[in-house]
Protein backbone atom coordinates (compact mmCIF):
# COMPACT_ATOMS: atom_id res chain seq x y z
CA UNK A 1 0.00 0.00 0.00
CA UNK A 2 1.34 3.52 -0.86
CA UNK A 3 2.19 5.98 1.30
CA UNK A 4 -0.81 8.56 0.05
CA UNK A 5 -3.41 5.25 0.66
CA UNK A 6 -2.07 5.45 4.33
CA UNK A 7 -2.82 8.81 4.41
CA UNK A 8 -6.30 8.77 2.62
CA UNK A 9 -7.02 5.87 4.89
CA UNK A 10 -5.91 7.72 8.14
CA UNK A 11 -8.03 10.82 6.94
CA UNK A 12 -10.85 8.81 6.62
CA UNK A 13 -10.78 7.34 10.07
CA UNK A 14 -10.02 10.77 11.24
CA UNK A 15 -12.83 12.13 9.82
CA UNK A 16 -15.04 9.22 11.28
CA UNK A 17 -14.20 10.32 14.52
CA UNK A 18 -14.91 14.11 14.36
CA UNK A 19 -18.83 12.99 12.61
CA UNK A 20 -18.87 11.05 15.69
CA UNK A 21 -18.10 13.42 18.29
CA UNK A 22 -20.59 16.35 19.07
CA UNK A 23 -17.83 18.31 20.76
CA UNK A 24 -16.18 18.83 17.30
CA UNK A 25 -19.26 20.44 15.64
CA UNK A 26 -20.04 22.45 13.82
CA UNK A 27 -17.01 21.02 11.55
CA UNK A 28 -15.96 23.65 9.10
CA UNK A 29 -15.27 22.02 5.74
CA UNK A 30 -13.27 24.71 3.93
CA UNK A 31 -11.77 23.62 0.05
CA UNK A 32 -9.59 25.01 -2.32
CA UNK A 33 -11.03 24.92 -6.21
CA UNK A 34 -8.80 24.60 -8.60
CA UNK A 35 -6.33 21.00 -8.25
CA UNK A 36 -8.58 19.92 -5.54
CA UNK A 37 -12.42 19.72 -6.30
CA UNK A 38 -11.55 20.79 -9.75
CA UNK A 39 -8.91 18.87 -12.06
CA UNK A 40 -6.28 21.47 -12.98
CA UNK A 41 -6.69 22.85 -16.66
CA UNK A 42 -4.97 25.06 -19.14
CA UNK A 43 -7.60 26.89 -19.80
CA UNK A 44 -9.08 28.74 -16.13
CA UNK A 45 -12.40 28.68 -17.37
CA UNK A 46 -13.16 25.41 -18.04
CA UNK A 47 -12.48 24.39 -14.74
CA UNK A 48 -15.46 22.42 -13.18
CA UNK A 49 -15.60 20.35 -10.04
CA UNK A 50 -15.76 16.58 -10.64
CA UNK A 51 -19.49 15.44 -10.77
CA UNK A 52 -19.24 13.44 -8.31
CA UNK A 53 -17.87 16.16 -5.89
CA UNK A 54 -20.98 18.28 -6.74
CA UNK A 55 -23.20 15.48 -5.17
CA UNK A 56 -20.91 15.24 -2.17
CA UNK A 57 -21.06 19.09 -1.51
CA UNK A 58 -24.71 18.77 -1.86
CA UNK A 59 -25.35 16.01 0.41
CA UNK A 60 -22.63 17.37 2.73
CA UNK A 61 -24.75 21.00 2.93
CA UNK A 62 -27.72 19.23 4.88
CA UNK A 63 -25.77 17.64 7.62
CA UNK A 64 -26.66 19.32 10.93
CA UNK A 65 -23.62 20.36 12.79
CA UNK A 66 -21.11 21.26 9.36
CA UNK A 67 -20.67 24.38 7.67
CA UNK A 68 -18.97 24.18 3.81
CA UNK A 69 -16.66 26.89 2.21
CA UNK A 70 -14.56 27.30 -0.71
CA UNK A 71 -11.10 29.44 -0.44
CA UNK A 72 -9.86 30.08 -3.92
CA UNK A 73 -7.48 32.61 -5.32
CA UNK A 74 -10.06 33.41 -8.00
CA UNK A 75 -11.83 36.43 -8.27
CA UNK A 76 -15.33 36.27 -6.69
CA UNK A 77 -17.39 36.22 -10.12
CA UNK A 78 -15.06 33.57 -11.05
CA UNK A 79 -15.66 31.49 -8.00
CA UNK A 80 -19.24 32.16 -8.06
CA UNK A 81 -19.92 31.51 -12.25
CA UNK A 82 -17.96 27.49 -12.13
CA UNK A 83 -18.36 26.41 -8.29
CA UNK A 84 -21.48 24.65 -8.14
CA UNK A 85 -22.16 24.74 -5.03
CA UNK A 86 -25.03 24.18 -2.51
CA UNK A 87 -26.75 27.13 -0.98
CA UNK A 88 -25.35 28.02 2.65
CA UNK A 89 -21.86 27.47 1.11
CA UNK A 90 -19.33 30.67 2.24
CA UNK A 91 -17.16 31.82 -1.09
CA UNK A 92 -13.51 32.75 -0.38
CA UNK A 93 -12.71 34.77 -3.55
CA UNK A 94 -9.00 36.11 -4.07
CA UNK A 95 -7.09 34.70 -0.96
CA UNK A 96 -9.21 36.04 0.84
CA UNK A 97 -9.96 39.67 -0.04
CA UNK A 98 -13.42 38.73 -1.38
CA UNK A 99 -16.28 36.91 0.58
CA UNK A 100 -19.80 35.85 0.30
CA UNK A 101 -22.47 33.12 0.84
CA UNK A 102 -24.26 31.51 -1.55
CA UNK A 103 -28.22 31.55 -0.94
CA UNK A 104 -31.13 30.62 -3.10
CA UNK A 105 -31.74 34.03 -4.68
CA UNK A 106 -27.38 34.36 -5.66
CA UNK A 107 -24.75 35.71 -3.51
CA UNK A 108 -25.04 37.49 -0.16
CA UNK A 109 -21.20 39.31 -0.80
CA UNK A 110 -19.28 41.34 1.82
CA UNK A 111 -18.56 44.67 -0.26
CA UNK A 112 -14.79 45.58 -0.86
CA UNK A 113 -14.05 49.29 -1.06
CA UNK A 114 -10.35 50.30 -2.24
CA UNK A 115 -9.17 53.75 -0.91
CA UNK A 116 -8.52 56.16 -3.55
CA UNK A 117 -4.99 55.31 -3.06
CA UNK A 118 -5.62 51.85 -3.46
CA UNK A 119 -7.20 52.47 -6.30
CA UNK A 120 -4.97 54.22 -7.99
CA UNK A 121 -2.36 51.49 -7.15
CA UNK A 122 -4.48 48.90 -8.91
CA UNK A 123 -4.43 50.52 -12.32
CA UNK A 124 -0.76 51.24 -12.11
CA UNK A 125 -0.28 47.65 -11.21
CA UNK A 126 -2.26 46.65 -13.84
CA UNK A 127 -0.45 48.64 -17.03
CA UNK A 128 2.98 47.45 -15.38
CA UNK A 129 1.71 43.78 -15.55
CA UNK A 130 0.69 44.47 -19.28
CA UNK A 131 4.03 45.66 -19.84
CA UNK A 132 5.35 42.00 -18.03
CA UNK A 133 3.17 40.07 -20.20
CA UNK A 134 3.68 41.91 -23.68
CA UNK A 135 4.86 39.85 -26.18
CA UNK A 136 5.57 36.88 -23.86
CA UNK A 137 3.23 34.03 -25.53
CA UNK A 138 1.27 31.92 -22.85
CA UNK A 139 1.64 34.69 -20.15
CA UNK A 140 -1.33 36.75 -19.62
CA UNK A 141 -3.17 39.00 -16.83
CA UNK A 142 -6.09 39.29 -15.10
CA UNK A 143 -7.26 41.85 -13.16
CA UNK A 144 -9.40 41.11 -9.80
CA UNK A 145 -11.25 43.60 -7.56
CA UNK A 146 -7.99 43.95 -5.31
CA UNK A 147 -5.33 42.82 -7.03
CA UNK A 148 -3.46 42.04 -10.49
CA UNK A 149 -2.32 38.20 -11.44
CA UNK A 150 0.36 37.36 -14.71
CA UNK A 151 -0.66 33.75 -15.67
CA UNK A 152 1.93 32.04 -16.99
CA UNK A 153 0.28 28.34 -17.28
CA UNK A 154 0.60 28.73 -21.21
CA UNK A 155 3.96 29.52 -21.28
CA UNK A 156 7.06 27.83 -22.18
CA UNK A 157 8.82 27.16 -19.12
CA UNK A 158 11.78 29.52 -19.26
CA UNK A 159 9.22 32.21 -20.79
CA UNK A 160 7.09 31.56 -17.85
CA UNK A 161 9.92 32.17 -15.34
CA UNK A 162 10.99 35.41 -16.73
CA UNK A 163 7.61 36.64 -16.64
CA UNK A 164 7.19 35.02 -12.92
CA UNK A 165 10.44 37.23 -12.01
CA UNK A 166 9.60 40.34 -13.71
CA UNK A 167 6.25 40.03 -11.60
CA UNK A 168 7.78 39.26 -8.33
CA UNK A 169 10.23 42.28 -8.85
CA UNK A 170 7.38 44.44 -9.82
CA UNK A 171 5.71 43.50 -6.59
CA UNK A 172 8.81 44.86 -4.39
CA UNK A 173 9.38 47.50 -6.59
CA UNK A 174 6.03 48.72 -5.86
CA UNK A 175 5.45 47.60 -2.15
CA UNK A 176 2.38 45.89 -2.67
CA UNK A 177 1.71 42.08 -1.35
CA UNK A 178 2.82 39.31 -3.09
CA UNK A 179 1.20 35.63 -3.39
CA UNK A 180 3.56 33.29 -5.82
CA UNK A 181 1.62 30.06 -6.54
CA UNK A 182 1.94 26.97 -9.41
CA UNK A 183 2.05 29.20 -12.53
CA UNK A 184 1.05 32.11 -11.11
CA UNK A 185 1.69 35.28 -9.46
CA UNK A 186 -0.97 38.18 -7.80
CA UNK A 187 -0.04 40.93 -6.99
CA UNK A 188 -2.49 42.90 -4.38
CA UNK A 189 -3.40 46.17 -3.32
CA UNK A 190 -5.50 44.61 -0.03
CA UNK A 191 -3.39 42.03 1.78
CA UNK A 192 -5.06 39.46 2.39
CA UNK A 193 -4.19 35.27 2.33
CA UNK A 194 -6.26 32.10 2.71
CA UNK A 195 -5.17 31.34 6.51
CA UNK A 196 -6.08 34.97 8.02
CA UNK A 197 -9.39 34.44 6.15
CA UNK A 198 -10.27 31.27 6.84
CA UNK A 199 -9.62 31.72 10.63
CA UNK A 200 -11.92 34.45 10.91
CA UNK A 201 -14.57 32.47 9.39
CA UNK A 202 -13.68 29.28 11.89
CA UNK A 203 -14.26 32.52 14.56
CA UNK A 204 -17.19 33.90 13.38
CA UNK A 205 -18.93 30.24 13.15
CA UNK A 206 -17.61 29.23 16.41
CA UNK A 207 -16.49 25.81 14.80
CA UNK A 208 -13.76 24.14 16.91
CA UNK A 209 -12.19 21.94 14.18
CA UNK A 210 -11.94 22.94 10.59
CA UNK A 211 -11.07 20.41 7.48
CA UNK A 212 -9.02 22.48 5.09
CA UNK A 213 -7.92 20.90 1.62
CA UNK A 214 -5.38 22.58 -1.12
CA UNK A 215 -3.02 21.68 -3.90
CA UNK A 216 -0.87 25.09 -4.34
CA UNK A 217 1.84 27.07 -2.30
CA UNK A 218 -0.71 29.47 -1.48
CA UNK A 219 -2.70 26.75 0.64
CA UNK A 220 0.20 26.78 2.77
CA UNK A 221 -1.02 29.98 4.13
CA UNK A 222 -3.98 28.29 5.09
CA UNK A 223 -1.97 24.82 6.55
CA UNK A 224 0.29 26.84 8.88
CA UNK A 225 -2.48 29.00 10.12
CA UNK A 226 -4.75 26.16 11.77
CA UNK A 227 -3.62 24.06 14.77
CA UNK A 228 -2.50 20.31 15.66
CA UNK A 229 -6.32 19.74 15.82
CA UNK A 230 -7.49 20.94 12.84
CA UNK A 231 -7.50 18.35 9.88
CA UNK A 232 -4.90 19.67 7.06
CA UNK A 233 -4.61 18.13 3.46
CA UNK A 234 -2.28 18.45 0.62
CA UNK A 235 -3.36 17.22 -2.87
CA UNK A 236 -0.82 16.25 -5.09
CA UNK A 237 2.95 16.27 -4.73
CA UNK A 238 5.28 18.49 -3.37
CA UNK A 239 6.41 20.03 -0.13
CA UNK A 240 3.55 20.69 2.52
CA UNK A 241 2.77 21.88 5.99
CA UNK A 242 -0.27 19.37 5.76
CA UNK A 243 -0.71 16.52 8.50
CA UNK A 244 -2.27 14.58 5.46
CA UNK A 245 -1.95 14.09 1.95
CA UNK A 246 -4.09 12.30 -1.14
CA UNK A 247 -2.92 12.23 -4.96
CA UNK A 248 -5.74 14.02 -6.64
CA UNK A 249 -9.44 15.74 -6.87
CA UNK A 250 -10.87 12.26 -7.15
CA UNK A 251 -9.45 11.47 -3.98
CA UNK A 252 -10.75 14.49 -2.08
CA UNK A 253 -13.88 13.58 -3.71
CA UNK A 254 -14.00 10.21 -2.28
CA UNK A 255 -12.97 11.52 1.04
CA UNK A 256 -15.89 13.94 0.82
CA UNK A 257 -18.25 11.27 -0.40
CA UNK A 258 -17.18 8.78 2.63
CA UNK A 259 -18.12 11.74 5.19
CA UNK A 260 -20.81 12.83 3.49
CA UNK A 261 -22.54 8.96 3.99
CA UNK A 262 -21.28 8.50 7.63
CA UNK A 263 -21.89 12.35 9.06
CA UNK A 264 -24.76 12.18 11.62
CA UNK A 265 -25.26 7.72 11.60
Amino acid sequence: MSAEQRDARALTERLHALAADPGAHPLLVALDFDGTLAPLQDDPSASRILPAGVDALATLAGRTGLELALVSGRSMADLQALAQVPAGTFLIGSHGAERARVTTFGLDRDVVELTHAQADRLAALGARAAAVARGRDGVWVETKPTAVVVHTRLAEPDVGAEAEAQALALGTELGCGTLHGKDVVELTVLPADKGTALQALRGELGAPVVLYAGDDVTDEHAFAALGATDVTVKVGAGPTAAAYRVGSPDEVVAVLADLAATWGR
